[in-house]
């Protein structure tokens, strides 16, 4: 399988995985989507309408986005799919709160509409067997670049700090 990025590149070498999925009470939350361009190929629960897995041999980074996307990149490699997050203008990512590292100070400090903190630490499912995963290692924000998916966070009635930028 060729890919046009390294992301899953650590997985696919056997060292880790980069496959974690988002509860789904955080999906339904902040939902609907029309796309999620870095699924796995077999989910328990459906985070948007359509899905690219690179299981398939799709490339979500390659691949045209398109309406209100989702977007849990492999953190491994997230900051080229908060690149185009942020040119796409509609959607929302979840990704790490490193606040202090240049990816985060290059894709969001800058150029996002909102940053949302959660309260606590998320436990995410493993994308291996689906069965709740301990809590994250490090604490988890949401990333907005329009004004219309800040509006999906304030509704969304999840536990954490939403920051306007």
């Amino acid at each position: 399988m060729t890919t046009t990025n390294k992301y899953y590149k650590k997985a696919k070498e056997g060292k880790t995985t980069d496959v974690w999925l988002t509860p789904q009470e955080i999906i339904d939350a902040l939902g609907p989507f029309d796309l999620d361009p870095c699924c796995p190929n077999n989910l328990p629960w459906k985070t948007a309408n359509i899905f690219y897995s690179l299981e398939n041999g799709e490339d979500g980074l390659a691949l045209p986005w398109h309406g209100r996307v989702w977007l849990n990149p492999p953190y491994s490699n997230w900051v080229p799919f908060l690149e185009k997050l942020k040119l796409h203008k509609s959607g929302l990512a979840l990704i790490f709160a490193r606040t202090e590292t240049k990816g985060f100070f290059n894709q969001i400090w800058d150029d996002a509409h909102s940053v949302f903190f959660f309260r606590g630490r998320i436990k995410f499912v493993s994308g291996t067997d689906f069965k709740s995963g301990l809590a994250a290692p490090c604490p988890s924000v949401l990333v907005s670049f329009s004004h219309e998916d800040t509006d999906y966070i304030k509704k969304s009635g999840l536990n954490g700090k939403l920051v306007i930028l």
